[in-house]
Parts: C-alpha cells; structure tokens; sequence
C-alpha cells in the first residue's frame, strides 16, 4: 500500500496533469517526462508515474512501449458518446427547472448571466469556461436533481476539451453568452418545452464547430474509434 504522502502527492499531480489535458495546457501528442514532472511537483517520480497511470487508464495520456508516455489527441468517438450523454439527461432537467424555478433561483441565474458576460468582455477563457460550468450546474440544482450535473462531469472530460479549444476563438464565447442567455429566458417564464428546445440546440453547437476545429487543430483529434452509426 502506498505510504498516504505519497498517495496524497499523487492525488495533487493527477488532478493539475488532468486539468492541464483538459484545458489544453498541455497539448494533445505532447511528450510526457516523469522525471520533468517530478521536478515540476517537487516530488519523487513514484506519485508521478502513478498518476500518469491513472490518467492513461482514464484515457488523458497514452503510453508507447518502448517510446515513451504522451498526452492523447481527443477522442470523438468518447465526445460523441458524452454529447448523448448530456442531452438526455440535460434536456430533462432544464424543463424540470423551467417548472420549479422561484424568485430566489431567478436572481442567481441573472447574476450568473451577468458574471458570465463581464468574463466574455475580458475575454477570459478560464473564468469564461468556469461559469459556463456552474450555469448548467445551477440548472441542475433548481431542477431538484444537483447529482445529475456530477453525473455529467464524470462523462464530458473529452468534449470540455473541444470546448476549451473552440474559446481560443472570441467569437465563440458571445455564441455561448447568447445561447445562455435564451435557455435562461424561457426557465424564467416557466417556458419548458422552450427551454428544452434552447438547451438541445446549445449542447449540439459544439457538433457545428467539430470540423473547423479539427482543420485548424488536426493534431489534437484522433478518429480512429469513431464509429459510423454515431449521432
């Protein structure tokens, strides 16, 4: 059994190494070294190669015989599955919302809204990212179902990684302020069906951008595993 230090030390690499993948911070292809992250960590290469094995058993980085450890392209076959994933169960909660919402849950939405707009006017993409997390946490709160938007986190890791490349472009951040914004109107007027339609279109427009952003990032994508028959 691993001494709890290093269990902990583990813990810490795992989760900054899996953020970095996710947020792009550490590119799709980039070599991974065990001894450069324990220098960066300040630790022993044990937490550290236990943690690339967690991220490779969870498919953040892929492992060479022989050639070494590196951080894996993004999987559209698993963006796909989580995409379906996050629309049946997303679809039903908002309309849930749009039928419970109170006074008090329309003051946090609007302020949500309001905070979400100030970081798009800075253009910045990691509080910008941040609030679009918590808006559809939020929804899944006033809904009566918050363990529904943990259930989410578990599968979307790939897809936020499309999500954290498509914010490289301006443009985008004002699409998704805007789609925010529609999904919020109709819960506020108790508007279900509305608020289902508005929440469908916005989890299928990252579908919308997939192609350009394989263009303008080829290397960050691998579609070897996407089957034919996906949505």
């Amino acid at each position: 059994m691993a001494h709890p230090a290093t269990r902990h030390s583990t813990d810490q690499i795992y989760s900054v190494l899996r953020t970095d993948v996710i947020s792009g911070a550490l590119k799709p292809r980039e070599a991974m070294s065990e001894a450069r992250m324990a220098l960066r960590f300040g630790v022993s290469r044990t937490p550290v190669r236990e943690a690339f094995k967690r991220l490779v058993d969870e498919g953040f980085l892929v492992a060479v015989p022989q050639v070494g450890t590196f951080v894996a392209p993004i999987d559209l076959a698993a963006v796909h599955n989580s995409q379906f994933v996050r629309e049946t169960l997303e679809c039903r909660t908002v309309t849930l919302a749009a039928e419970r919402i109170r006074d008090a849950d329309r003051r946090r939405l609007e302020a949500l809204i309001e905070e979400q707009a100030a970081a798009v006017r800075r253009q910045d993409r990691p509080e910008i990212f941040r609030l679009d997390e918590v808006f559809h946490a939020e929804i899944s709160r006033i809904a009566g179902y918050s363990a529904v938007w943990n259930m989410i986190e578990g599968v979307k890791a790939q897809m936020d990684r499309v999500r954290c490349l498509s914010l490289e472009t301006p443009s985008w951040s004002d699409v998704i302020l805007q789609e925010h914004r529609v999904i919020a109107a109709h819960i506020m007027k108790h508007d279900a069906a509305g608020a289902e339609a508005a929440m469908r279109a916005h989890l299928r427009t990252v579908f919308a951008t997939i192609d350009a952003i394989a263009r303008d990032h080829a290397d960050a994508f691998d579609d070897s595993r996407l089957t034919r028959d996906a949505p």
